[in-house]
């Protein structure tokens, strides 16, 4: 259960938060996806969300908590899967894109933009977890697509099998 933000009751920012789920998060394909998405809607700057939408409907406070609340949610959720989830939804996410898979593997490679995606206030450790494990999806997504067998196989690289079976 989030905090209502100040002046607001708590189900105003329940209502917010039905009103971004039902009409922003649902059309948007993945939980990666989603937490990419949210994680847009914070200034880098200053750390506070913005979203038009629901500030005009609700008003800016209301729409700030319910952004960060819905970004540590989600989040939460991502971090704390496990790998093969984490590379199923990485690779839908790329899939899904409108850049050639090599070219968003290799940007994310290079910048290493995941590291944005964490909410600010998030656990620290939770936070290495997240990146450590996006790393080792990024890696086993591109060997994935690099190996001739791999793209004859239906598989995906998130249905290989593990090290251990």
């Amino acid at each position: 259960m989030m905090e209502p933000s100040e002046g607001s009751s708590p189900s105003l920012v329940e209502d917010a938060l039905r009103d971004l789920r039902n009409r922003t998060l649902a059309k948007l394909d993945g939980d990666l996806a989603r937490l990419v998405y949210l994680a847009s809607t914070r200034d880098y700057n200053t750390g506070r969300y913005a979203h038009d939408g629901l500030s005009f409907r609700f008003s800016k406070s209301v729409a700030e908590t319910v952004l960060a609340a819905a970004h540590r949610e989600a989040f939460a959720s991502l971090a704390l899967s496990p790998l093969r989830v984490l590379v199923s939804q990485l690779e839908h996410y790329i899939r899904s894109g409108w850049v050639h898979p090599d070219e968003l593997v290799g940007a994310w490679n290079s910048s290493e933009a995941y590291r944005i995606l964490p909410p600010a206030a998030e656990d620290p450790l939770t936070v290495r977890l997240f990146i450590s494990n996006v790393k080792i999806a990024l890696a086993i997504v591109e060997a994935a697509w690099q190996e001739p067998q791999v793209l004859q196989d239906p598989r995906s690289a998130s249905q290989l099998p593990s090290p251990a079976r």
